[in-house]
């Protein structure tokens, strides 16, 4: 209930774009210098416009006010995993002028799309003549890249190789056919936080020593080794 001379109902009715919403009064006066908060303050104004059935109107994106009124609920940006529309929303939040909420939605970088990119590498462990006890370092045959065409050339330039992609088609298209030039992880993980993705996901197989064959039958060596612990990793980077 509102109190007396209160020009607002303790229970107000929004037509924010067509779509329809119910919030008490005390949410929408949470941040006092907000749009909202100036709209329904307390005190003489003019009062907002309505609609055919008596909604207070508002002229903006009706989806996206679902995560403005969440925000002004809890002071918290809650937003489903892989939200892709964060570049609109921040221009919401920039006209309802909520400052913190406009911070905890960075902008895009430059223009960049988002997207994800893929890396999976097979790799092992290059032994010395004496065989597990002798470790000297990592072994990749080669490095993977999965995603949009225009996306890894864009991220990894003269470094990709294309040659065993066989479709030359549009640049937009996905293909899981290129692989890099080089073999250094590290390189490839800095490229892509250059620009601007970071790390989602992961995954990879298990290795064990105890998979070499041993005794009657057994090859031996290095090389049996080395296969024993053959493996296989991926990495999903993701752009927002």
């Amino acid at each position: 209930m509102s109190g007396p001379g209160e020009a607002f109902p303790g229970v107000v009715e929004l037509n924010v774009g067509g779509t329809s919403y119910s919030t008490s009064l005390e949410t929408l006066r949470r941040h006092p210098d907000s749009v909202l908060g100036r709209m329904f303050a307390a005190g003489p104004r003019s009062e907002p416009p309505r609609d055919g059935k008596g909604r207070y109107f508002v002229d903006r994106d009706g989806q996206l006010f679902r995560y403005v009124l969440d925000y002004l609920r809890t002071d918290r940006l809650l937003l489903p995993a892989g939200f892709p529309e964060k570049e609109r929303l921040r221009r919401e939040a920039e006209h309802f002028q909520l400052k913190d909420m406009v911070a905890a939605l960075p902008a895009k970088q430059d223009g960049k799309k988002p997207g994800f990119i893929t890396i999976g590498y097979c790799g092992t462990f290059a032994f010395g003549p004496n065989g597990v006890t002798d470790v000297k370092f990592r072994k990749l045959a080669r490095i993977f890249v999965c995603g949009k065409v225009n996306m890894a050339r864009e991220v990894f330039g003269d470094t990709l190789n294309e040659s065993r992609d066989p479709d030359r088609g549009m640049p937009d298209r996905y293909t899981s056919r290129f692989y890099l030039k080089h073999t250094y992880l590290e390189q490839a993980f800095d490229m892509l936080a250059e620009a601007g993705f970071a790390l989602a996901s992961a995954a990879a197989n298990g290795t064990g020593y105890s998979n070499v064959q041993t005794g009657p039958g057994s090859t031996g060596g290095v090389h049996e080794a080395e296969r024993a612990w053959s493996h296989y990793n991926e990495f999903v980077f993701q752009r927002e």
